[in-house]
């Protein structure tokens, strides 16, 4: 891919940076105070574009409202990879009739890999008139100019044109308070896994320059973040479209000589371009967190084809076990897809066999659901969902049972944690993070909010470590 294709020019941006300033004046010449309810579905990704949207929104003269029906702009930020999601858009587009009904100059947007698809999108413009927005991730950085044109014309727009992904660097930002923050490293995706519509919505893999990574993780640092994730539809691919031999370790590297006390994470990763030079690197480097999420999806060899994951069974615990090998403390998670179209009872056990054999510390799991335009939603699927249902619920019984034990060896032990926010158990008010991103309840102030700690845990479930601060 040409980098001079995909790198947004300064001169377009400060185009944008012009429309926020007419939507801005537009509001004080009112005399008007807007504010925007900005609400996120799905992944990581989604919830770093939604920051970078209330970034160019609060540009544009807006505070934020948690409440759509006290906001002037409520923007769905959507996600498509599997189809409960969709529904639950769906759901609350409906709903938002009633507050457009209330307010009718409320403006309504939709934007995220949902808004890309060509169904519903479809279905948006025809079936939810009071929609005033939609455009997809790669008219993200374009967005004021959009918002511009429904305030201008008082019509309905769209943009969702198969446009080749882009990088936007300089796009303002609003974070949550606290302690955790995500850094896009790059974007799209180049797999095609056959059940994934992502690349379809997302575009070709693009990384972003490590200079612009690096400057932005110094600046978390430097404001008192303390878990950084970098974020990546494939993270570990970065670095193959950049014009010089740089991958996605030795951005691990670099940013590990940022001076600070932090930890560094990052998902998700492909197995097929996981390497013993990246894992050497986690074990070496002090700020990256001895956590590893390396979706599997399958246990079984002939499924992992059809799913064209271009590993095998044995490829995959071989890099487990050489992860675990420079990383003996690492804790491992992984993605799971239950019922793929054509899957056997038989090739199902594989999986669980395969979770069984690893122990892994948690699983999120999936029953297999079609995505219009892959290749896997064009298969044979004649197994009920009733029966993949039965099939799941083997695996989550083994992941439960494994997910217990782990967490009742950590009973009695003393454990660093980062306290990150308030729980919802008054017993243990604080709520915290190992390394490993194990969630720990405390007993504890919530004063210490932000600040790494030593906690004794002294119980566990399946969920999560209970403990108490040492004096």
């Amino acid at each position: 891919m040409n980098r001079e294709n995909v790198l947004i020019p300064q001169a377009d941006l400060e185009r944008q940076r012009g429309f926020q300033e007419k939507i801005r004046a537009m509001f004080e010449a009112r005399e008007a105070h807007p504010a925007a309810c900005v609400e996120t579905y799905g992944c990581q990704q989604n919830v770093a574009d939604s920051q970078r949207i209330m970034g160019m929104l609060s540009a544009c003269g807006f505070s934020f409202t948690q409440d759509p029906r006290d906001a002037d702009l409520v923007l769905v930020n959507t996600c498509a990879v599997r189809e409960h999601a969709e529904m639950r858009v769906f759901g609350k587009l409906g709903l938002l009739t009633h507050s457009k009904r209330e307010n009718p100059e409320q403006v309504i947007a939709v934007c995220g890999c949902m808004a890309q698809e060509e169904w519903p999108a479809k279905q948006i413009r025809e079936s939810y008139r009071h929609v005033d927005l939609v455009f997809g991730p790669q008219a993200l950085w374009k967005f004021p100019e959009l918002l511009w044109q429904v305030y201008d014309t008082r019509k309905r727009v769209f943009s969702v044109a198969d446009e080749h992904g882009t990088i936007a660097e300089g796009i303002p930002v609003v974070r949550d308070r606290g302690v955790k923050a995500w850094v896009s490293v790059m974007y799209g995706c180049n797999n095609f896994c056959s059940y994934c519509i992502v690349p379809y919505v997302r575009g070709r893999e693009r990384s972003r320059d490590p200079e612009a990574v690096l400057a932005e993780v110094r600046g978390l640092v430097e404001a008192g973040y303390k878990d950084i994730t970098l974020l990546g539809q494939n993270v570990n691919s970065y670095g193959k479209d950049l014009p010089r031999d740089y991958d996605f370790s030795d951005l691990l590297s670099d940013i590990d000589r940022i001076p600070g006390d932090y930890w560094i994470r990052f998902m998700s990763s492909h197995p097929k371009d996981a390497t013993k030079k990246l894992f050497d690197t986690m074990a070496r480097c002090g700020h990256v967190a001895k956590q590893l999420h390396l979706p599997v999806q399958s246990g079984n060899d002939r499924i992992l084809g059809e799913m064209n994951r271009r590993y095998t069974r044995d490829q995959y615990l071989e890099l487990i076990a050489y992860a675990r090998k420079v990383m003996p403390g690492l804790v491992l998670t992984s993605d799971v897809i239950i019922g793929f179209p054509g899957e056997t009872e038989a090739e199902a056990m594989d999986t669980v066999a395969l979770a069984e054999h690893v122990g892994y510390d948690a699983l999120f799991t999936f029953i297999y659901s079609p995505r219009p335009g892959t290749r896997a939603a064009e298969l044979p699927d004649p197994v009920p969902r009733e029966e993949k249902r039965k099939w799941f619920s083997r695996l989550l019984e083994v992941q439960d049972r494994q997910s217990a034990a782990v967490h009742a060896g950590y009973v009695g032990k003393t454990v660093r944690v980062l306290a990150d926010g308030e729980s919802e158990d008054k017993e243990f008010p604080l709520s915290a993070r190992t390394e490993g991103n194990r969630l720990v309840r405390v007993k504890g102030d919530l004063a210490l909010i932000g600040q790494f700690i030593d906690v004794k845990i002294t119980g566990s479930n399946t969920w999560a470590l209970y403990g108490e601060t040492e004096h």
